[in-house]
């Protein structure tokens, strides 16, 4: 591949090469339709955003000690644009990175990274078992518990809508209706 920009496909082969647990293909898939849908909401390029989400957490499964590390190498194997690939390490900033998110994109990466989870957590445990008739308020109001998804890093997600100068009820909103649009890929769609 050319230094050209990579491809969906392109990136879905790459996801689904390295990864093989459909809880982290699910978690791609739903980190790339929310990155899509504030892209769209924002004016921004959707296909690049959706493309950097797809592929965020490329090495986690093969390399959890060293996350972002493969991701790197792959990408750069791959000949993927230098800023793709330092969107994908922004991500993990403070956690496997050094590298700070400055534009609007790697602190959206940044930010509903971990929110995804909390979405998707409060989702399965709703009576509908579905993100098609969630609320901010349903996902606050997990949110205030800590040992529901307790691996979900509220700080981060705090620090990032901080970064991006954003309510977090917006962005959770937006991470709910970003998941609203591929809740069938998610298994998210429940009983609504």
């Amino acid at each position: 591949m050319s230094s050209d920009a990579p491809t969906r496909e392109e990136a879905f082969a790459l996801l689904t090469r390295y990864t093989k647990s459909e809880s982290l293909i699910r978690h791609a898939l739903a980190v790339e339709a929310v990155m899509r849908y504030i892209a769209n909401k924002t004016g921004e390029d959707a296909e690049k955003w959706g493309v950097i989400g797809l592929v965020h957490d490329l090495d986690w499964e093969m390399a959890p000690e060293k996350h972002c590390t493969e991701t790197k190498r792959i990408l750069e194997e791959a000949d993927w644009p230098e800023e793709y690939v330092r969107a994908v390490l922004s991500h993990a900033w403070g956690m496997f990175t050094e590298v700070e998110p400055e534009t609007t994109l790697e602190k959206t990466l940044y930010t509903i990274d971990e929110l995804t989870g909390l979405v998707s957590s409060t989702a399965l445990v709703r009576p509908s078992k579905s993100v098609l008739d969630m609320t901010p308020k349903s996902v606050k109001k997990k949110w205030k518990d800590k040992g529901f998804a307790a691996g979900v890093d509220r700080g981060v997600i705090e620090r990032g809508a901080e970064m991006l100068g954003r309510d977090l009820t917006e962005i959770i909103d937006d991470t709910i209706m970003g998941m609203r649009e591929a809740a069938d890929e998610l298994g998210l769609r429940g009983a609504v």
